[in-house]
């Protein structure tokens, strides 16, 4: 079992991995751009908290030294100033309420003011650009941010550098870069194992079964096993399935077609010789002046002329390949009583009966139309071999009407069982539409290709109670005239 398993494999076609790699990257991606919309928004939202931060310290400062100042606004000792600038990172912090500033704390050196953020009055889109603006191009400046405190009758300012607030918000953006990939990572390696295990690798068993079908179709093994599962992918299994399956069908159909023409090929030479020899014997019969031998004679002759005919026109259909109909004009209801001498001889209890008017005349090939009747008559009589019961009635009747002039509706019909289902599944079809047990369904595929060489239809009617009934449809005069 384990050889048998390392040679499957040792023959199973590779494939490139390439959609599942194009998935997992995509899934990345798609996870990276949201974070990115993401943020946006966060990135400002941080500014703004950092620098609403150091204003409510400012807050907690004005209030520390008004109460022990015992006012609203106390001074703060020296060493105290220094403690707060520093841990503010500020170069000057004041306070305003009431259209009254009070300075608490100022630095030995204030550079210019480069930009002043008002956090009270600042919009959500102009946050956003500030922000962008500080992580691109920050760092150098001084900014001089104001905001309210307490119940907002108190403004509270700041003078600081920028460096500090770009340095916070990369350290923000790192981290927050780093969840996002890994996330995305995380995110992505989840999508990728669910459409690896219910997608992937179903297409990817699918493609493989194809390409193996491909190298050896007619190998059994070949064709893929359908799974239970009932979406799309198990619809897609059980139509591949079907489908190999129908296609190994036919190929072997076309291989027995192929081994049936070459073993015909093979004895036509020989069957000809003979059919020859015998015909030769049939020209010496012709003078004989018995008359039951005058009777049948013309008979004889003239199928052993039709079997010679046919004999040179086998290799041409085991190549699929009839030849093209030469039209005359003949009168049917002759032909047919040909028909029905040449079949006499098969079952003397079937009844033939001829209701062809004697006037009616159409314009096809005498040879290919009588081979298009008299398998049909065949099969007919054929019908009747497992009847044992000598009550039932035997017969066969062929029928033909002038449909407006212009075309001839032929009608060949027995008092048989019928035909099966199976056999109105496979109607026209050779070796699968055979009418009977044992039978290859040559007879009703000729017939059919004939009609269609001559412009015509042939079809089963349906419905039609007792027996079997088949009607052709050709016109009565070439279309090309």
């Amino acid at each position: 079992m384990t050889g048998a398993r390392e040679e499957a494999n040792a023959h199973r076609p590779t494939l490139p991995r390439r959609l599942s790699t194009r998935i997992l990257w995509f899934t990345m991606i798609s996870i990276m751009l949201a974070e990115v919309a993401v943020f946006v928004p966060s990135v400002s939202k941080f500014r703004r908290d950092w620098l609403h931060t150091k204003v409510e310290t400012v807050a907690a400062a004005s209030l520390a030294a008004g109460r022990s100042s015992g006012g609203p606004f106390g001074l703060m000792a020296p060493e105290d100033e220094a403690e707060l600038l520093h841990s503010l990172g500020a170069q000057l912090i004041a306070v305003e309420s009431q259209g009254m500033s009070r300075l608490l704390a100022r630095a030995e050196e204030v550079g210019p003011v480069d930009r002043e953020v008002d956090l009270a009055t600042e919009s959500i889109p102009a946050s956003i650009r500030a922000a962008f603006d500080t992580l691109l191009f920050g760092g150098q400046r001084t900014i001089r941010a104001l905001g309210p405190i307490g119940d907002g009758t108190m403004t509270a300012e700041v003078v600081l550098l920028e460096q500090p607030l770009r340095r916070a918000m990369l350290v923000y953006s790192r981290n927050i870069f780093t969840i996002s990939l890994l996330l995305a990572s995380f995110a992505g390696l989840l999508v990728y194992i669910a459409i690896s295990r219910y997608l992937l690798r179903p297409m990817r068993r699918m493609t493989e079964s194809m390409v193996r079908f491909r190298e050896e179709p007619e190998n059994p093994a070949r064709v893929i096993v359908a799974s239970s599962r009932d979406d799309e992918i198990g619809i897609a299994e059980r139509h591949l399935a079907d489908m190999q399956g129908t296609l190994q069908r036919m190929l072997r159909e076309q291989r027995h077609l192929a081994d049936l023409g070459l073993a015909v090929s093979k004895i036509n030479h020989d069957l000809r010789n003979t059919l020859a020899s015998a015909q030769l014997v049939s020209d010496r019969l012709s003078d004989i002046p018995d008359p039951q031998v005058q009777r049948f004679a013309p008979t004889l002759i003239r199928s052993l002329d039709r079997a010679l005919h046919y004999t040179q026109s086998v290799l041409a259909y085991g190549r699929a390949v009839e030849s093209n109909p030469q039209k005359r004009v003949i009168r049917l209801r002759l032909l047919v009583d040909d028909v029905f001498e040449m079949m006499a001889g098969l079952d003397d209890r079937v009844q033939f009966a001829n209701e062809v008017p004697p006037d009616l005349e159409m314009e096809v090939d005498p040879d290919h139309f009588h081979r298009a009747v008299a398998n049909l008559v065949r099969n007919a009589i054929q019908a009747f071999e497992n009847d044992a019961d000598e009550a039932l009635v035997r017969r066969v009747v062929v029928d033909a009407v002038d449909v407006d002039g212009e075309d001839v509706r032929i009608g060949v019909q027995d008092t048989g069982p019928g035909l099966s289902a199976r056999a109105r599944e496979n109607l026209f079809k050779a070796f699968r539409g055979s009418t009977r047990a044992g039978g290859t369904g040559l007879g009703l595929a000729i017939a059919a290709e004939i009609v269609q060489a001559h412009g015509g239809s042939i079809h089963h009617v349906e419905g039609h109670s007792p027996g079997a009934r088949f009607e052709i449809v050709v016109g009565k005069r070439d279309s090309r005239m």
